[in-house]
C-alpha cells in the first residue's frame, strides 16, 4: 500500500518526509500499458514519472495547499511534457506526452527532455476555491543549472527549484521502477516565520540564510548517502535506522490507504457515456458499424472504455426498456 511518513528531528529546525508509491504507482502503469493506442512507456520515461509522481506527493504534504499541485516538465526532447498532479487529499495522477521515441538506454533529463537545453519545470498550485480574479500561483525554472549547465537528476532541478521558490535548503532523494516510485525529502525549517511555495520571506537570522546551518548541513549529508536501491527496496523503518540512527526523531503517523497517497483520474464510464450521448445516436452508431465498437481514451491516465452494439443501444435506450437482445441462443 502506499505511503507517507513525516518526522521531525528533535531540538533541531530540520523535518522530513519519505513517500512510498505501489499500488498507485502501478496503477498508474497498467492504464497507460494497457492503452492499445499508445502502449507502455519505455523505461527512461517510467523512471522521469514515477520521480515526479513522488517529488509531487512530497511537495504537496510539504506545503497544505488546498487545492491541485501540478508538476510539469516540458522540453524539447522525445518526451514534450510529462504531469504528475497531486490533490490536497493526496490523489494523484500523472501522464507524458511523447513525440518522438525514447532511446531504450536513455538515462537523465538530458536525453528525454534536455536535449538542446530548453527545458523547463513548472510546479503551479490551483487553488479549489479561487476567489475572484485570483489566478493559480506558479513558479518556473530551468533544467540547466545556475551556470547553464544541463542538470540530469530531477532531484537537482527540485532542489535549485526549492532555493528559489521558498529560499530554505532542501535535499531530495529520487527514485522510481515498474513496482515502485519513492521519494525522500529533507529540509530546514525557518527559525522565523512559516516557508511555503507562495512566501517572498527575506532572511531574518544567520541561522536562516542559505547553507549556513550547519545542523542542517550535517542531515543533508546523511541523506544524500541514500542510494536509488535502498529507497526502493528497504521499508521506511529500515531506512530511517540506517540513515539517522545517531539522531532523535520525532515520528507521525504515516498516511495509508484513504488518508494517503492514491491513484485517483477524473475519468469515468458514466462521463464518457454521457459524452457520446452528447454526439447523438445516428454517429455513434455510424462508427460501431465501421469499427464494431467505440473506443475513447483518457488522454491523462490512458484508460480505454469501449462499446459494442449492445453497450451503444443500452446508452439510448428509453427509461424503462431493454435494448434488442441476441437473435440466435445457442
Amino acid at each position: 500500500m502506499s505511503e507517507l511518513h513525516k518526522f521531525l528531528f528533535d531540538g533541531l529546525p530540520v523535518r522530513g518526509m519519505i513517500v512510498r508509491l505501489t499500488d498507485a504507482w502501478v496503477e498508474i502503469l497498467r492504464r497507460r500499458a494497457a492503452n492499445s493506442e499508445t502502449g507502455a512507456y519505455a523505461p527512461a520515461v517510467r523512471e522521469l514519472l514515477g520521480e515526479m509522481a513522488a517529488a509531487g506527493v512530497l511537495m504537496q504534504s510539504n506545503i497544505k495547499f488546498n487545492g491541485a499541485l501540478v508538476f510539469q516538465i516540458q522540453g524539447d526532447g522525445p518526451v514534450k511534457l510529462a504531469v504528475a498532479e497531486v490533490q490536497s487529499d493526496l490523489s494523484l495522477r500523472a501522464t507524458a506526452t511523447l513525440v518522438g521515441d525514447v532511446p531504450l538506454d536513455a538515462v537523465g533529463l538530458t536525453p528525454v527532455v534536455n536535449v538542446n537545453g530548453n527545458g523547463r519545470c513548472a510546479i503551479t498550485l490551483d487553488p479549489k476555491t479561487r476567489l475572484p480574479g485570483q489566478q493559480p500561483y506558479q513558479g518556473i525554472v530551468p533544467l540547466n543549472g545556475e551556470h547553464g549547465q544541463k542538470l540530469d537528476k530531477l532531484s537537482d532541478v527540485l532542489e535549485q527549484y526549492m532555493r528559489h521558490s521558498e529560499q530554505l535548503d532542501t535535499t531530495i532523494v529520487l527514485a522510481a521502477n515498474d513496482q515502485v516510485a519513492a521519494g525522500l525529502l529533507i529540509q530546514r525549517m525557518p527559525v522565523k516565520g512559516e516557508g511555503n511555495l507562495e512566501a517572498e520571506k527575506g532572511a531574518d537570522t544567520a541561522e536562516d540564510q542559505m547553507d549556513l546551518n550547519e545542523e542542517y548541513n550535517r542531515i543533508s549529508t546523511l541523506a544524500s548517502s541514500l542510494t536509488r536501491d535502498e529507497l526502493l527496496t528497504l521499508d521506511v523503518d529500515t531506512i530511517l535506522r540506517r540513515l539517522f540512527w545517531e539522531e532523535k526523531l520525532l515520528r507521525f503517523v504515516p498516511q495509508q490507504g484513504p488518508d494517503g497517497p492514491r491513484f485517483a483520474c477524473t475519468c469515468s464510464r458514466d462521463r464518457v457515456s454521457n459524452m457520446l450521448r452528447g454526439l447523438g445516436q445516428d454517429e455513434v452508431d455510424g462508427v460501431v458499424e465501421e469499427r464494431g465498437q467505440v473506443e475513447v481514451g483518457c488522454e491523462f491516465c490512458g484508460q480505454q472504455y469501449r462499446y459494442d452494439a449492445v453497450d451503444v443501444a443500452q446508452l439510448f435506450a428509453e427509461p424503462g426498456t431493454l435494448p434488442p437482445g441476441p437473435r440466435n441462443i445457442q
